[in-house]
């Protein structure tokens, strides 16, 4: 897919462009100035310097860094941290460190993102009866979230972008009511308030950690831009900032009329409501967080599709649940977040506890992609004097942030660190196993086993295996495979079929990308396919290769009828037979400890993936499954002494 629909800017892609891609930035406010304000004596310098700091980290964060940089680093309409390195790897492929990092931080601060959100509205209810237990109802709603993704979103998906601009609408009328009637906070936008606030005190640099919440979103803002395009995002973020800066700072005008008190168990975002609207408010809110964790789930669903076939993690099952084009469902993942998020309710209770632990994972995020960037728009020719001289601005700002944010580290920050470390070691391993695996596969050229396979294929001592016998081969060059298939076919058990089908997939750097080349070993008998899929491309191999058969019988390039039967219809192309060789390990390997505990692990990990033919989109009923060992490094020759 081109993409280039997306490009197109539109009200109905505006709209679903607010319903997709600022969930998480977009209900920031219902916590930020909590976090920032905390048991602290509410005072003017902590007040103006705060919504100052606010001010300029979503103007230098997400409005220079994501919304006009970053989202020129796109991979054909794609975004995310994942698009960028495959964008990248060829010609840096050590900044796949980077990118495991920057993807695991992106994926485990994704885990606290939906308690913290819905925790921060359900907990509005206190004002109504404050000995209302919030947890029980939390735990509902993202329970009821997640198990409702097996279904698909596609009904409620339509109604996301309206009611996020009634979420946005309200941010900006509640804020601008604030505004008008102490109309003194606006000089909050002078960055001195923010120099003041940050340099009066240790514990005031601490609270940038709180005022970093208000741009976590921006990194799923660039990981969704392959499902609104960028114009659509850069047009909407005018409107978006605009209503969070003036609930922001309606939130900072309440509070000025507030100091000398504490905020206990009071919150800004929920004080500036009329008392009247209270109810009406609570109800938006949480609705607004049951959206931007629903924008976060499908985020990592994608997240994960798109490191499965960069060999980050296994191939777990992926299940497209409905007719929306890109939504899809991954129930490992899906039931590991549940679990996840369920785990944080219960550890930290109060969202003001989460607040401690979130964004500090993200941060580091944040700064991967930041290298990314600086070796993308070196590879772009960029000048590279003004390459440093916005980058040195970037990791400044995002090296304060990772210093502020690494005090929340025993106050819970540790959390997601821990979750963000365990998926790192789950994607190094993957990919480090799958290199020990292949860094030895040996290959054979077919043509030295042409004949051998043709006087096979015209053996009718031998019954008929099938019409057309396919094997998937790791190998790339167009006319070599792996010895152990030859072995299955001519050895193990001597296979007759009319034709025999070499398939090659190769995941390509491009994300939609479906072409497919053809090396005919040996007309109507043996034939090399190399499939080149793009990255978000679902590998339906068994209906890819009938439309390369139809399209070859078309082209005269083979020719069906002799095999045809008298009573078969002439668009009947022949029975199929996968043959899926599964790899064990030989006990014949001699491997430097780690590579073998890698691949120990990195074998009892491919046991959660989905079986070949879901991930390949084959018929179980065309599927044989052999086992053969997998010698990784032979041991070395033993002399044994004969005794007579």
């Amino acid at each position: 897919m081109a993409n280039s629909h997306l490009n197109k800017v539109s009200a109905a892609g505006l709209l679903i462009t607010l319903g997709i891609i600022y969930g998480d930035i977009g209900t920031s406010p219902l916590y930020v100035m909590n976090a920032i304000i905390g048991k602290s004596t509410i005072n003017e310098l902590m007040v103006l310097g705060g919504i100052s700091a606010v001010f300029w980290t979503l103007t230098l964060q997400t409005t220079i860094k994501y919304v006009i940089l970053t989202l020129q680093a796109d991979n054909k309409g794609e975004g995310g941290i994942f698009s960028l390195f495959s964008l990248l790897r060829r010609r840096f492929p050590y900044l796949i460190i980077g990118t495991i990092i920057g993807g695991a931080m992106l994926l485990a601060d994704g885990i606290i993102t939906p308690p913290i959100s819905v925790s921060s509205a359900v907990e509005g209810l206190r004002l109504i009866n404050p000995d209302i237990k919030t947890i029980p109802i939390v735990i509902a709603i993202i329970t009821g979230l997640f198990l409702f993704q097996r279904a698909g979103t596609n009904v409620v998906g339509k109604a996301f972008g309206p009611i996020m601009l009634i979420w946005f609408g309200m941010l900006a009328v509640l804020g601008i009511n604030q505004i008008v009637q102490h109309p003194y906070v606006l000089n909050a936008i002078n960055p001195k308030y923010m120099w003041d606030f940050l340099s009066s005190s240790k514990e005031a640099f601490v609270l940038l950690g709180a005022v970093f919440l208000c741009t976590t979103g921006a990194e799923a803002l660039y990981s969704d831009m392959g499902h609104c395009g960028k114009k659509n995002i850069r047009i909407s973020w005018v409107f978006v900032k605009f209503c969070l800066l003036a609930n922001y700072f309606g939130q900072g005008a309440w509070l000025l009329q507030h100091q000398g008190q504490t905020l206990s168990e009071k919150s800004p975002f929920y004080a500036i409501m009329p008392e009247w609207f209270l109810v009406i408010g609570i109800i938006i809110a949480t609705a607004a967080t049951i959206i931007a964790s629903q924008a976060l789930i499908s985020g990592s669903f994608t997240l994960v599709s798109e490191a499965i076939r960069l060999h980050f993690f296994p191939k777990f099952t992926v299940k497209f649940p409905s007719n929306i084009k890109g939504q899809i469902y991954i129930p490992v993942v899906n039931s590991a977040m549940l679990l996840g998020c369920i785990g944080i309710v219960l550890y930290f209770k109060e969202s003001s506890a989460m607040e401690a632990a979130y964004g500090l994972a993200i941060t580091l995020t944040m700064l991967m992609t930041s290298i990314l960037l600086f070796y993308y728009l070196k590879m772009k020719h960029w000048n590279m004097v003004l390459i440093w001289a916005i980058m040195m601005v970037f990791f400044t700002v995002e090296s304060v942030f990772l210093f502020a944010n690494l005090a929340k580290f025993m106050h819970g920050g540790y959390v997601t660190l821990f979750i963000g470390a365990a998926i790192v070691l789950l994607m190094y391993i993957c990919f480090r196993g799958g290199q020990i695996k292949n860094r030895l596969v040996s290959t054979v050229k077919l043509q030295h086993f042409r004949d051998k396979l043709k006087a096979l294929s015209q053996d009718t001592t031998l019954p008929k295996y099938a019409t057309h016998l396919i094997y998937l081969s790791k190998v790339k060059p167009d006319d070599q495979v792996e010895p152990v298939i030859l072995y299955s076919i001519l050895q193990k058990r001597p296979k007759r079929a009319d034709f025999y089908w070499f398939v090659n997939i190769d995941v390509t750097d491009e994300p939609f990308t479906m072409e497919y080349k053809v090396n005919i070993i040996d007309k109507n008998d043996i034939i090399r396919v190399r499939f080149k899929l793009g990255f978000r491309v679902q590998q339906k191999i068994s209906y890819f290769l009938k439309l390369v058969i139809n399209d070859l019988v078309k082209s005269g390039e083979i020719n069906l009828d002799p095999y045809y039967h008298a009573f078969t219809d002439k668009n009947y192309i022949g029975d199929f037979r996968f043959v899926m060789i599964e790899e064990e390990i030989s006990h014949e390997n001699e491997l430097h400890f780690w590579d073998e505990l890698t691949l120990i692990a990195y074998s009892s990990l491919k046991k959660t993936a989905a079986s070949p033919e879901k991930w390949f989109g084959l018929d179980e009923s065309m599927v044989s499954h052999e086992l053969v060992p997998v010698v990784i490094k032979s041991q070395k020759p033993v002399n044994l002494t004969r005794i007579k």
